[in-house]
Order: structure tokens, then sequence, then C-alpha cells
């Protein structure tokens, strides 16, 4: 008689959990799914249903071709989705764009799980960890993680906090920054620990310049906490534009002073203000804006950075923010394979890793699935490769960041999938007649090199890791 292969404990449904549950089902894993709702329901959500969309019913851009979160659709359709495939059947008229029917989605997924002869959804609310006894386990609670289980998970990790406002200031992609007009430097040309002197973009307005991206950021639209998530500004962590209405010269004062800098460009011209801009990962891909986390909307951010001189073409990897979230200090905690490094049977996914975005969550869970039936059926842990969206959103999830001299997540944020995350590829840069491309021809171009190489990347990844019981 052939032993059963132990199961598997999921706590929390949504998108990482449901993707999760599917992946180790469907590899002959046997899956206890943890749903607190309707027991206990949160602010954001409505419904009891699994994989609930409790902001917008888009997943963005489904262009695999020359979109980063496209090429993630696509990569997930390929690993057999549970996710993908319930919202390519309830898609409706987004354009470019893959939106579903909100309900008609979430019903589909819970139909799907409920019907798996190996996945058993048991509703309640879990206040703590379950016991290393009980065996493999998966956390993927997202971004409202109940205080009393947040409480059980910093216990088991020896963290001091999990649940804050973040501020994140804009993530910038290198190669569109204008570099005729930054430079690098560091104030003083001071070294520091890990530095070269030259560790920072620094981005020079003169008087006019800076007084009219005051006005402009005084003047812009700004988003506002919703109740549940109110909270009191720190002063290390102000928005930019609350700084500037404690008084018009406060930024150049704070992260917008002009000291200790020279521009090579004007040598002669004693910056009024600097911006300055931060490596952010590891490739050297993505630079963030020091000092500048925002209320602004997301339309008045580009409209008003793209004013500050070398940003004027600025493409954004991720934009401002301070809100309401829940996510570990992933790159310290957990190895690789998302395990908890104090506690291998325990793992995580989803937004409480550190990503954002619907389809990101649900990538994540996939590659958690993946990874525990794996680990049960006795096979290598091969880790997607870093060319791939699966393998670049993991590689910052687990490793991407840069850190500090005291070992800290200095630069690590929860962040939607981008190609600043994936390494650099080889792309033509020249039309068939031999004429060089410029701006968005060659941006394309770049592009289309990056997902041509990761789709291929990623099949064979697919291809390496099948075996039996998976998929069919």
């Amino acid at each position: 008689m052939t032993p059963s292969k132990p199961s598997v404990t999921i706590i929390g449904a949504g998108l990482a959990g449901s993707e999760a549950a599917w992946q180790l089902a469907n590899h002959g894993i046997s899956v206890r799914l943890h749903e607190m709702r309707p027991a206990k329901s949160t602010d954001a959500h409505v419904t009891d249903h699994c994989a609930e969309l409790v902001c917008s019913n888009s997943f963005r851009s489904d262009d695999h071709e020359a979109n980063a979160v496209g090429l993630l659709h696509q990569e997930m359709r390929e690993a057999k989705s549970l996710i993908m495939s319930a919202a390519d059947a309830n898609a409706i008229p987004a354009g470019g764009a893959l939106a579903v029917a909100r309900e008609a989605f979430s019903e589909a997924v819970t139909k799907a799980l409920s019907e798996h002869p190996l996945i058993a959804i048991e509703r309640g609310e879990i206040d703590a960890l379950p016991p290393e006894s009980d065996g493999l386990c998966l956390i993927a609670t997202g971004p409202l993680t109940s205080k009393s289980l947040s409480q059980s998970i910093l216990d088991a990790t020896g963290e001091e906090a999990l649940a804050f406002h973040d501020a994140i200031a804009p993530i910038v992609h290198f190669d569109s920054i204008d570099m005729d007009k930054a430079w690098f430097q560091s104030r003083y040309d001071k070294k520091g620990p890990n530095g070269t002197g030259a560790d920072y973009i620094n981005c020079a307005m003169n008087e006019a310049e800076y007084r009219a991206f005051i006005d402009a950021m005084l003047a812009a639209e700004k988003a506002e906490f919703k109740d549940w998530e109110k909270a009191a500004y720190f002063d290390g962590c102000l928005p930019i534009e609350v700084m500037a209405e404690r008084g018009f010269e406060t930024p150049r004062f704070g992260p917008m002073k002009p000291v200790g800098l020279t521009n090579p460009h004007k040598p002669d011209e004693d910056p009024y203000a600097v911006v300055q801009l931060r490596q952010d990962n590891k490739l050297g891909t993505l630079f963030n804006i020091v000092g500048f986390q925002t209320k602004m909307k997301y339309g008045a951010q580009t409209e008003v950075f793209r004013m500050i001189p070398g940003l004027e073409e600025a493409q954004f990897a991720r934009l401002g923010g301070i809100h309401r979230n829940t996510f570990l200090n992933s790159p310290k905690l957990l190895d690789g394979t998302l395990r908890l490094k104090s506690r291998p049977s325990l793992r995580f996914a989803g937004q409480i890793t550190g990503c954002e975005g619907y389809v990101e969550s649900a990538a994540i869970g996939l590659l958690a699935g993946r990874f525990i039936a794996a680990e049960i059926h006795g096979r290598a842990l091969t880790l997607p490769p870093e060319t791939t969206a699966f393998g670049a959103l993991l590689g910052h999830i687990t490793g991407g960041h840069l850190i500090d001299s005291n070992g800290g997540r200095r630069s690590f944020q929860p962040m939607n999938v981008n190609f600043g995350l994936f390494p650099p590829v080889d792309f033509s840069r020249r039309r068939e007649d031999g004429s060089r491309m410029r701006g968005v021809e060659k941006q394309l171009s770049k592009k289309k090199a990056l997902t041509q190489r990761a789709l291929e990347d990623a099949r064979g990844w697919l291809k390496e890791i099948a075996f039996d019981n998976a998929l069919t």
C-alpha cells in the first residue's frame, strides 16, 4: 500500500492562497484551505468568496510582448494557473488590459476549489500559527492580516513590527534618466562604508524651476487615507508635499538641500535645490527619488516629477505613496523558496511577502505551491530563472534589494513586477535599414527582447520541473 502524501495547511484564500491550493491539489497533495470569512470579515471585503477582488477589477495590461505584467500573465497561463484561467473565462472589454467581471471571477475560483476532491475549505479565523507538529503550512493572509495572527507571525520571526504605514518614494528606470542633465555624486564626495563617492544621481534646479515645482506639488490632487488606514505622519517619513506646506523653503533644508554638490554640466552655477536618486536594486536598473514619499495621486505625480531637470522623460517602475500594509522583511527572513529560515516548515506567499498587485500575489502563490509540491514529492527545489517574470519577482522578494551596513532592508519595499527587476538583455537598436532607433521605438525593442527571452526560459523551467502528478 502506497503511503498517503502529507496534507498542507494554507491560511488565507485570497489570490495567493487560492492559487497555491490549486497547484498543490493538482500535484496530488491534499490541502486544508482556511478562510476566516464569513465568520469574520475585514473592512475591505464584502463577500465570502475565495480570491475576492477588493479594489480594481483589472489585472492590468495583457500584452505579453511589451509589458512585464502581461508577461507574468502568460507565464502563469503556461503554468496552468487557476487565477488566470478564471480571469480569462470572465474577461470583460478593457482595451489592452485584462479586466474581469468581479463577482463571476471570484465565484469561478471558489467553485473550482470547492469541487476539487483534494481541497477542503474550512471557514473560521485562525488566530495563531499552527504548531510545527501539524506539518507544512503556507501563510497567504495578505495586507489585512488580523492582529492576533500578525502577533503570532512576529513571535515566529523575531521581528519588532509587521503592520505599519509604508512611506514609499517613486522609483525610476535608470535608462530613462537624462544623464546629460543629471550626474553621479555623493554630497561632499563621501564614500561611506559601501560607497564610491558617486552613489547618488543628482538633478539640479535653479530658483525659478524650484518655485514652479513647489507650486505644482502644492496644487496637485492628493489621495486621502481610507477610514481604516488613517495614521499620523512621522517626521522621518513626511510626504514631500506636507513638508512643503510647512514652509516654501523647507524641502531645500531637507531632501532637496543643494550643499556639497557640484553640477559638472554647469560648474560655474550653484544649484538652488537638488533632487537626489539612490540605487534601489542590485542590478542598478532602478533608482528611487530620495525623500519623496507622497500622497499625490498617481497622475499628478507623473506630471510633477517630470518637472525635475533630467526626469522629463522618466519612466516609473512604481509611484510614491503612504498606506497601511503588512509585509515581512522577506530578504532577511525567507529563503529562496519562500520558507521562513527559522522554521522551514512554514512558507509565505502573496502580498505579505512584499509584492503588490493581484497577479503578482497569485504568481507568488503559484510558486509557493510548486515549491511545496516538489518538496513533498522529493524533487529538487529548482528556482525559476531570474530572466523570467517569475524569477524577477521572486528575486525582488528574496534578495534583489540592497542592504545597509546593519543588514537591514534599506530599499526593500513592496513592488509590482516591472522590467527594472530583470537582468539587462541585448537587443537591436537599429531598424532594418540600419538607422538608429530612438525613444519609444528603442524601448519597445528592448521590451520585446526581454519578453522573448523570458518566455523561452520560463517554458524551459516549467518543462524541467514537470513530474508525475503534475497538472494535466
